[in-house]
């Protein structure tokens, strides 16, 4: 049987946007709503800021991943807001 190698794309760096894509494609699998994706992080935390975390978790009636999955959103916005106000 002749088996064919994938083609490779051409050389060269990638823009960010296309590596960060090519990456989630790679790594992340579906996820349950149209549109989202499960990423498995491991996150290693001081202890202190775990706590702290799961905390504002039992607080807020949340569990943990939605915490830092907002905080997460939140810090992407605010960086979307400095770059479109830089020049």
């Amino acid at each position: 049987m002749n088996r064919r190698r994938p083609q490779r794309s051409a050389p060269g760096p990638l823009a960010p946007e296309d590596a960060a894509k090519r990456a989630v494609a790679h790594r992340a699998k579906p996820g349950a709503p149209p549109g989202h994706v499960r990423l498995v992080l491991t996150l290693d935390l001081r202890r202190g800021l775990a706590e702290h975390l799961s905390a504002e978790a039992i607080r807020s009636g949340r569990n943990l991943e939605a915490v830092v999955i907002g905080l997460l959103e939140g810090g992407a916005k605010q960086q979307r807001g400095k770059e479109k106000a830089s020049p």
